[in-house]
């Protein structure tokens, strides 16, 4: 059967954000053919496919054989593309560093299958996500997995060398057009896959989508669309308040359009020096030992060689500190069964062991070593990465931000205010717009 490329996939407006649905499940049963087909098991041998865990993107499942491996199923955000851009990058990262991260054993970028959806079949990665392990390592455990997640971008960054390093903005492809099975040699950046360029109806948009010249082609082109998505909706709009909404994003974002080139170089004669930038490492996406050493970096979807100025910025788990003094555990109060409830209740629940403290000291703690680890990691980066373009990249990084927030249409107030002291000539940070 001949399925429509998104076929499965629905958006849902929360009146947040869009959220994408599966509009079917995957059959546990098609998903066991494949993977036997794939793997070359007989009938009488055991293979069996459970759940494991769920992402905003896709469904993971555990395919118990001989040698466990998992299967992610995705949804169709972005046809084709994602997935043979995601199996892409972690060959190159495999083959071009030693970050640890799952060996492909197959994958289908259609949904020209018996599951109906693409997937990825993988190597099961050993460990246990830093999040939940992170409140039982010592500082010292902490600073010895921050330097090394430094090292690992430094690897991913070619350290700062141009002759190395990618160039253009753009998710990584090949340059061979193998099979599902079969494993491609070349990679370059293609067309960039991100979910700036693909929510909601954004593929249908005809605006440029990479690979890219420069950071002023790319911003370009991802400001053009929410000019157009908003234009879109004023059009639709059936009252006068998500009207007014629309218009406030639309001017926000032709103002941020006119003032691109006070940031980012309208003409560039050489393509953009770019390196790979995993811009969702967060602690649930890193694999430790009981001893607090890194095993494995997962989810690489959507990972593409971004400019330096991002590949400089702090890894996402470090970028919520500002807590200079550590906080004292007896200034706390203690856990309620009321407190567990409420927070249940909010959807704050994590499933943590607060060792009897109140949620607000395991918060303020974790911003404190926030703040101290962003020291540990920007030395070593400095130690590997002596050119790291830091000071260069600030108001590039709160220009980027800025547009995402414009984007989703959050703080509308205070990206007027950025906006207008980019405006003025004397811009502040991004941060500040909130004071």
């Amino acid at each position: 059967m001949v399925r429509d490329s998104q076929d499965g996939l629905e958006w849902v407006d929360t009146g947040l954000r869009l959220v994408p649905c599966w509009t079917r499940e995957p059959s546990l049963e098609a998903i066991e053919r494949v993977c036997r087909r794939q793997l070359g098991i007989r009938p009488e041998d055991t293979c069996t496919v459970s759940f494991y865990a769920g992402g905003a993107f896709n469904k993971l499942y555990l395919v118990s054989t001989a040698n466990p491996l998992l299967i992610r199923v995705s949804l169709p955000v972005h046809p084709h593309l994602k997935t043979r851009g995601e199996v892409a990058t972690l060959q190159w990262v495999r083959d071009n560093t030693d970050i640890p991260v799952p060996k492909v054993v197959a994958f289908q970028d259609s949904n020209d299958n018996e599951i109906g959806f693409e997937w990825i079949l993988m190597e099961l990665m050993p460990g246990t996500s830093a999040y939940r392990r992170w409140r039982t390592m010592s500082m010292e455990q902490k600073a010895a997995f921050t330097g090394r997640l430094a090292e690992f971008q430094a690897q991913l960054s070619r350290y700062g060398d141009p002759d190395t390093a990618f160039r253009n903005i753009g998710t990584l492809n090949a340059d061979s057009e193998q099979g599902a099975v079969g494993m491609p040699k070349g990679f370059l950046p293609g067309q960039l896959i991100s979910h700036e360029l693909f929510m909601g109806d954004r593929l249908r948009y005809d605006v440029p989508r990479g690979p890219f010249h420069s950071s002023h082609d790319w911003l370009r082109s991802e400001l053009n669309i929410i000019i157009l998505e908003q234009t879109a909706a004023i059009e639709k709009a059936e009252d006068k308040d998500d009207r007014e909404d629309a218009e406030e994003i639309l001017h926000s974002a032709q103002k941020l359009l006119s003032l691109l080139p006070k940031i980012f170089p309208e003409r560039q004669e050489n393509p953009e020096v770019t390196a790979i930038w995993h811009d969702d490492l967060n602690l649930r996406n890193i694999l430790v030992d009981d001893e607090g050493k890194i095993t494995a970096i997962v989810d690489w979807e959507c990972v593409s060689a971004l400019p330096f100025w991002m590949a400089a910025n702090m890894p996402k788990f470090l970028t919520d500190g500002g807590r200079q003094e550590e906080p004292r555990r007896e200034a706390y109060k203690d856990e309620t069964p009321q407190g567990s409830v409420a927070s249940e209740k909010d959807g704050c629940t994590d499933d943590l062991d607060n060792e009897g403290k109140n949620q607000l000291y395991w918060i303020h703690l974790m911003e404190y070593e926030v703040t101290r680890l962003q020291e540990v990691y920007d030395a070593k980066l400095r130690q590997l990465w002596p050119d790291r373009p830091v000071e260069d990249s600030r108001v590039k990084v709160d220009f980027y931000d800025v547009m995402l927030q414009c984007s989703a249409g959050f703080f509308l107030k205070q990206v007027g205010t950025w906006v207008d002291s980019l405006e003025r000539g004397d811009i502040i940070r991004w941060a500040d717009a909130f004071n």
